[in-house]
């Protein structure tokens, strides 16, 4: 059984960019666990087409406790046989929201859901949080690789550089490993060949290049993954195509975080940071 995790800048695309990747290796005949690490509990809603799935936080304040409750209760099965769990959290405001990703996963593991038929369990994890409760996946070796969702806008590349570091950090005590870059695009300049570089200097690849398409969204619409709605389309063949590089990949490294100023200047060579205007001479 492979675990893999897959982190990125909050709002980048990483549920749905999940979700299409395993709806794909399901359609394979891989089976999959997907555990939603979001408070948000949207890590599953296209695989359940439904608004938004029972968290096991809610779950367990319902019932009294954690320990009332079954595995039957916090598990649901989605698109092509894919179990699904929501981790959830506390009201906002309200304690520490990382403390549901342990709590799913503790429960889960003690239950069995974890079982010898899985081939993957895929972790969706909130924005590029590697810290606390978040980190949990890479932090206690539950997730062995590590899939960054970035772009070729400047925040997301800081995001995907940052989470390098922390992956560095964890490496230093468990086996988790950087597996790649998965660009989501945003539709800027040479993003392709920018994301190439990034992946270059963090010492990874980009496993997956995901062009802007109208059909994701159409399918987010239905509550449905691209896979599932648009079968035939040229989006969901790109998602089939980074569900089979993902499932060949053997790649796994510790990555080499950038310096601030060699991320800028990379970003500068391509356009998307301008670099600072000389001060005019007295």
């Amino acid at each position: 059984m492979r675990q893999a995790a897959i982190y990125g800048k909050g709002g980048i695309g990483k549920s749905t960019t999940t979700q299409n990747l395993v709806a794909a290796l399901a359609e394979m005949g891989k089976k999959v666990m997907i555990v939603g690490c979001d408070p948000k509990a949207d890590s599953t809603r296209l695989m359940l087409h439904s608004k938004a799935q029972a968290t096991v936080m809610h779950l367990a304040a319902e019932a009294g406790s954690v320990e009332d409750l079954e595995v039957e209760d916090v598990l649901q099965m989605g698109f092509g046989d894919v179990k699904c769990v929501e981790s959830g959290g506390p009201e906002p405001g309200v304690g520490c929201a990382g403390r549901g990703v342990i709590t799913a996963i503790n429960f889960l593991e003690e239950e069995g859901a974890y079982d010898d038929a899985l081939d993957y369990v895929f972790y969706d994890v909130l924005g590029d949080v590697v810290c606390g409760g978040f980190a949990m996946p890479i932090r206690e070796n539950k997730a062995q690789e590590i899939y960054i969702v970035v772009s070729g806008e400047m925040m997301a590349m800081y995001a995907a550089n940052n989470i390098s570091k922390g992956i560095v950090k964890y490496a230093q005590s468990g086996g988790v490993r950087l597996a790649g870059l998965i660009c989501n695009s945003r539709n800027t300049a040479r993003e392709d060949e920018l994301i190439e570089a990034l992946a270059g200097g963090l010492n990874t690849n980009m496993i997956g290049f995901i062009p802007r398409d109208n059909a994701v969204q159409q399918a987010e619409i239905r509550r449905m993954t691209v896979i599932e709605w648009a079968p035939e389309s040229d989006c969901a063949e790109v998602y089939r195509d980074l569900a089979r590089r993902v499932d060949a990949n053997d790649e796994l490294v510790v990555p080499t975080p950038m310096a601030m100023e060699d991320l800028e200047n990379l970003l500068m060579q391509f356009g998307v940071l301008e670099d600072e205007p000389e001060e005019a001479s007295a």
